[in-house]
């Protein structure tokens, strides 16, 4: 059985509007320029899609029509972000890449026969206590994950589509012992994981940069890398086993040591952003004046007028003071530059606003409400948008992960 593979490098684009597939496109197509093949993988959760009011077949739409008009010749992928059984169903025939989600199962009690099993059968990860105590918080959400492709396998048929299994929304992160439990449990269950997004140290706030020691992140990756190694060989799983880092644009102090460890062990990596190639379509707008700025301004008030109930659903991963929030009376004063040098997430800008950065990357909302007038007004900006949209993929982050 021929089994789809995902290439070593690999980079979840979220579009969360299903606009910016070429311009995304192109970015992955300068990296293959400069040598290195980046696959993008383009990524939208059901909550995304409930939000937007779209269908899953937009985004498989979106990027075939890209790697047609742009003649890409290389693999791509469609990743169903954060699934579980209650949704999966709409993402089946669209996707190729599954991202099953089982944080909410770590730490449900396993059965103890489950638990005895897997230590009896695995004596070569050490001691017997400790071992049970692992496979005693994580062997659920293993075993949830298995249903779930089990359940996909059933309907595309086995080697059809790439499995991930995230367990990164989670309060802790996972040490390498307990990562090698979970590996040698999706192993037993037959989940043939291609890549694993584990909980790492620090914050991971969306569209801003890593919030935690670099130097232990550092550390808590070259580990895990070394572990994935080890588990593939040892469990028969694909050789092709890579970390996947959640919510990783913007964490451009960690891109570097990411780059460094990759390179010292010849490891993949997949890195998924976190709907940030919105915030470059706001971006773009600003740049473009007149009622493309007018349009921005706009999203920033009502996004300031309710940013409670915009911020609820996302408290976990930003962090936005209010005091330093500026007012939309200030803001409708700016002129496209301002606008874009606050929200451009580039740190050595004395005008960067991470607080006004952050504040709009959760108020999409707005735009999705506006329905076709802000997509017209996309389109109608489009020059300026696109070109936001490409250099923030690539020179931001592909460069200096895969290129610097």
């Amino acid at each position: 059985m021929n089994t789809l593979h995902l290439p070593k490098y690999s980079f979840g684009v979220g579009d969360r509007f299903a606009r910016e597939a070429e311009p995304q496109l192109r970015a992955c197509m300068t990296a293959a320029e400069r040598g290195v093949e980046v696959t993008p993988v383009w990524n939208k959760s059901h909550r995304e899609h409930t939000i937007i009011g779209t269908e899953p077949t937009s985004q498989r739409e979106a990027a075939d029509a890209a790697v047609e008009r742009l003649g890409w010749r290389r693999p791509y992928f469609v990743d169903a972000d954060h699934i579980n059984l209650t949704n999966v169903d709409a993402f089946l025939a669209p996707c190729d890449f599954f991202t099953i989600d089982v944080a909410d199962a770590i730490g449900r009690p396993a059965e103890s026969a489950d638990i005895e099993a897997f230590v009896r059968k695995h004596d070569e990860l050490g001691l017997a206590g400790d071992v049970a105590a692992v496979a005693g918080r994580y062997l659920a959400a293993v075993k949830e994950a298995a249903q779930i492709y089990r359940y996909i396998a059933s309907r595309k048929g086995e080697g059809t589509f790439v499995v991930e299994v995230s367990m990164d929304e989670t309060e802790k992160p996972q040490t390498p012992r307990e990562l090698m439990v979970i590996l040698a449990a999706l192993a037993d269950e037959g989940v043939p994981v291609q890549t694993i997004a584990p909980k790492f140290s620090g914050r991971f706030n969306k569209g801003v940069d890593y919030v935690g020691d670099v130097e232990q992140f550092t550390r808590e990756f070259e580990e895990d890398v070394n572990i994935l190694s080890v588990a593939a060989s040892r469990y028969g799983l694909t050789e092709e086993l890579k970390l996947s880092v959640h919510s990783g644009s913007d964490k451009f102090s960690l891109y570097g040591p990411i780059r460094e460890v990759i390179r010292k062990y010849g490891a993949g990596l997949h890195l998924k952003t976190a709907g940030t190639t919105w915030l470059e379509e706001l971006v773009g707008l600003a740049e473009a004046g007149g009622e493309g700025l007018a349009l921005a301004k706009e999203i920033y008030r009502e996004a300031y007028a309710r940013r409670e109930e915009l911020c609820a659903p996302y408290a976990a991963v930003i962090d936005i003071d209010p005091a330093r929030l500026p007012a939309p009376d200030e803001v409708d004063a700016w002129n496209e530059g301002e606008y874009a040098a606050a929200l451009r997430h580039d740190p050595s800008n004395p005008a960067f606003n991470p607080h006004f950065r952050q504040l709009l990357h959760v108020g999409y909302k707005i735009a999705a409400k506006m329905g076709r007038r802000y997509l017209d007004m996309l389109e109608a900006c489009r020059e300026t948008v696109a070109r936001n949209v490409t250099e923030n993929l690539f020179e931001r982050h592909i460069r200096p992960l895969f290129l610097d």
